[in-house]
């Protein structure tokens, strides 16, 4: 029997505008090898448990991380190998908001996920993951964090505005014309680009098929008949091939074996805490 304690809270001031959730997670997941399809959402685990290993990009061997990982937005699928039982924190940033935290431009950790040490060094992430081992629950374990967060917090130039049209990206599931946004920001197309790449880790027109991908995946019903050619062209999609291939990109797999799978987790773990997005990929 799978059983994983997954508690999540959204952080205050000033932390709620760069971060989604953060969260605490442990036990045994629903499978030991998951797919993760590629989405606008940078994330940082800090681990308190056994190592995991991380397939991403065009990496072919899986590599080791023990004391967590931190990767920007992902431009394709990536495999996750979690130990069981497993045990750690995290943090869903916001497209932009792990930029503030980091030492390098967040393109250099896209499709590249770095250890926590390479972003934080060595005796801070030893004393972090000390505070949180010594917690006696789950919330003072994100309080801890969140106030490490904090303090690591400094100013990116360019955030307010990789921020707002981040946003409208978002508001508009990635159907707004970049062209519009940027004539609205009145900023040059090559500032606008160096700044995405340099706190979103993609430019505006990959955040944009991220976000269009992923609310298009998302809203199929597995459980139901799919007309894959409406899908397709509800997504803005006009040439099939070109869906099936941004779909193997995202997703790692096939939109028929996608949905093979995806019922698969549906039959086997109902209603499980890492349900909605995760693959098996064993």
């Amino acid at each position: 029997m799978f059983s994983v304690e997954y508690v999540s809270r959204v952080p205050g001031p000033p932390l709620d505008g760069l971060i989604d959730d953060l969260y605490y997670l442990e036990g045994a997941p629903p499978y030991s090898r998951l797919m993760l399809p590629a989405a606008p959402a940078p994330l940082l685990i800090v681990n308190l448990g056994a190592p995991f290993l991380i397939r991403a990009g065009t990496d072919r061997e899986d590599v080791e991380y023990s004391d967590g990982c931190v990767v920007t937005t992902p431009t394709r699928a990536w495999e996750f190998s979690y130990p069981t039982p497993t045990r750690s924190v995290g943090v869903h940033f916001k497209p932009w908001g792990l930029a503030p935290f980091l030492p390098m431009p967040a393109a250099e950790l896209c499709d590249r996920p770095a250890t926590v040490e390479q972003l934080w060094g060595q005796v801070a992430t030893a004393e972090l993951h000390d505070r949180l081992a010594a917690a006696d629950t789950p919330h003072e374990m994100l309080t801890l964090l969140e106030d490490d967060l904090v303090r690591r917090l400094r100013p990116i130039d360019g955030l307010d505005l990789v921020r707002q049209m981040s946003s409208a990206i978002a508001a508009t599931g990635g159907a707004v014309p970049i062209s519009d946004l940027g004539v609205a920001s009145r900023a040059s197309s090559t500032y606008v680009a160096r700044r995405f790449k340099a706190i979103v880790g993609v430019t505006p027109k990959r955040l944009a098929r991220s976000y269009r991908f992923t609310l298009t995946v998302l809203a199929i019903d597995v459980a139901a008949p799919i007309d894959w050619a409406d899908v397709a062209a509800r997504a803005g999609y006009f040439d099939q091939a070109h869906f099936v291939h941004e779909f193997r990109e995202f997703t790692g797999l096939t939109p028929t074996r996608y949905v093979e799978v995806r019922r698969r987790f549906l039959r086997d773990h109902p209603d499980h805490a890492l349900e909605g997005w995760p693959l098996p990929a064993e």
